[in-house]
């Protein structure tokens, strides 16, 4: 059993201690200890990836995280998304910001709303759509893009949502839509997608 206590590291460390274990050992069983519901889920989701079984336990403030698997860890396979030519094709768009451009807040609101609406247009070539910064406040409950953002979840588009971004917002809690992701996922993504946009 590989027991590693990631309390007091910052995203995505949790995870990443916990892949470089896994890589480097394959344990059985592996357990993390965190301090956060962001690298709850994120490590939780990451051993899931890697043919885990999860279960989590309070400690106190903290979270404990056990993977169990019977055999050898086995990455999930990405699959790769065909568009309607028969053409793969997997776009990522990043979304940094709840307003869209500089000058006029007003207009950015309205532009990044428009766009959020337009996205369905990509049709299958919309791969992932991932919110960092300001941008996870397009995923809460208060958005105007709310539904919008549920549709395309449904359709087949991965939503991820920065944990940390939510954390320093202080908004874990009212996220609506998507998985809490970390910055490996997120430059995972990158770097399988075809095309990446950011906005």
């Amino acid at each position: 059993m590989k027991e590693i206590d990631a309390r007091k590291l910052s995203c995505p460390a949790p995870v990443l201690a916990a892949k470089e274990a896994i890589e480097n050992e394959q344990p059985g069983i592996i357990q993390v200890l965190v301090d956060n519901e962001a690298a709850k889920q994120n490590v939780s989701r990451f051993l899931e990836s890697q043919s885990y079984q999860v279960e989590v336990q309070a400690e106190g403030p903290d979270f404990l995280v056990t993977g169990t698997t019977d055999g050898k860890p086995v990455p999930e396979k990405e699959i790769k998304m065909v568009s309607e030519d028969g053409e793969t094709g997997k776009i990522m768009v990043m979304i940094a910001t709840d307003r869209m451009g500089y000058g006029d807040d007003e207009l950015g609101l309205k532009l990044i709303i428009s766009f959020i609406k337009t996205l369905k247009e990509m049709g299958s070539d919309l791969w992932r759509l991932v919110f960092v910064n300001n941008g996870v406040k397009l995923t809460i409950t208060e958005s105007e893009v709310l539904d919008d953002i549920k549709e395309l979840a449904d359709s087949g588009v991965h939503i991820l949502v920065c944990g940390t971004c939510l954390m320093h917002f202080n908004l874990l809690e009212e996220k609506q839509v998507g998985e809490t992701t970390n910055m490996l996922d997120i430059v995972t993504a990158m770097q399988l997608a075809d095309k990446v946009i950011n906005i």
